[in-house]
C-alpha cells in the first residue's frame, strides 16, 4: 500500500514569497538579522567544538552570507542556496557534502521527515547536518496578542512549531546514525507589536500557512495592541522569547 503524503500545513507559494521578500527587506540598513546572527554564531561554535573541518559544505538560508564567509575563510568549498529557491522536499542532486547547514527555515516544511532524509542522503559517509529554527517555546507574547485579537473565535495565525522531543524522533526516523537535539532561548525587547511583526518579516518568519486566517481588522488590531502593551515591563517594553531548536545528525 502506498504511503499517504504528509498533510499540507504550509503553502509553498506563500512560503517562497516570504523568503523572497526577506531578501528584499534585508537590503535596508535597519533590517533585523539578530536571529540569523545568533544561528550562525551557534553553528560556528558547534563546528569548532566538534573540531570539524569540512572540505565541501551546503548552506541553505544564509541570506547575508555570514556563515558562508566564515567557512570559506577556513578553506571550505561552500555552496550556498536561498531558502525560497530551494525545495527541501525534493532530493538534493548535488553532493556529497561533508557538512549540510539549514538556517531558520526548516520548521515550515510540510514533509519535515522527508526533508531530513534528503539532507542525510546528500552527506558523505560520516558527514554532519545541522538545522536550526524557532521551536515550540517561541513567541508566547505574540500568541497572547493574537488570541486577544480574535476574541471568541481564535484563528490559526502562528505556525505550529517543533519541540525537542519531536525533533529527536524526526532525526531518528530519518536514519541518522547519531542524533543530538537541544535548544536555547533568545530574549528580545520590543517597544511595540508593529516592531515585533516587522522583525519577523525581516527574518522571513511571517505566516505561510496554507489556510490563511481571516483578516484581523481594525478592532482586532486594537485588541492585539492593547494585549501586547499590557505585557510590557516598567520601561514600556515587552520581552519576547525565541526558543531556537537545533538538530544535529551524523550519517
Amino acid at each position: 500500500m502506498a504511503s499517504q503524503p504528509p498533510p499540507a500545513i504550509f503553502c509553498r507559494k506563500r512560503r517562497a514569497a516570504k523568503w523572497a521578500r526577506l531578501v528584499s527587506r534585508s537590503q535596508v540598513p535597519a533590517a533585523a538579522d539578530y536571529l540569523l546572527r545568533d544561528a550562525v554564531d551557534d553553528v560556528v561554535e558547534r563546528i569548532d567544538f566538534m573540531q570539524t573541518s569540512p572540505h565541501k559544505a551546503l548552506i541553505i538560508g544564509d541570506w547575508a552570507g555570514l556563515l558562508t564567509s566564515v567557512l570559506k575563510a577556513r578553506g571550505t568549498d561552500v555552496e550556498s542556496r536561498p531558502i525560497g529557491a530551494f525545495d527541501e522536499e525534493r532530493p538534493i542532486e548535488s553532493g556529497p557534502y561533508d557538512l549540510v547547514i539549514h538556517l531558520l527555515g526548516l520548521g515550515s516544511v510540510n514533509d519535515l521527515p522527508g526533508a531530513l532524509i534528503h539532507k542525510k542522503h546528500a552527506l558523505a559517509e560520516g558527514g554532519l547536518m545541522i538545522a536550526t529554527f524557532p521551536g515550540a517555546g517561541s513567541l508566547p507574547k505574540l500568541r497572547e496578542a493574537m488570541l486577544a485579537a480574535d476574541g471568541d473565535r481564535p484563528a490559526a495565525r502562528i505556525h505550529p512549531m517543533v519541540d525537542n522531543q519531536s525533533a529527536a524522533g524526526l532525526l531518528q526516523r530519518a536514519g541518522f546514525k547519531r542524533q543530538v537535539v537541544d535548544s536555547h532561548t533568545l530574549s528580545v525587547r520590543f517597544s511595540s507589536l508593529d516592531t515585533l511583526v516587522s522583525d519577523l518579516r525581516d527574518h522571513g518568519l511571517n505566516n505561510a500557512l496554507k489556510n490563511a486566517a481571516p483578516h484581523i481588522g481594525r478592532a482586532g488590531r486594537d485588541r492585539a495592541e492593547r494585549a501586547f502593551n499590557a505585557l510590557a515591563d516598567i520601561d514600556g517594553k515587552v520581552t519576547e522569547t525565541f526558543e531556537i531548536v537545533t538538530l544535529t545528525g551524523w550519517k
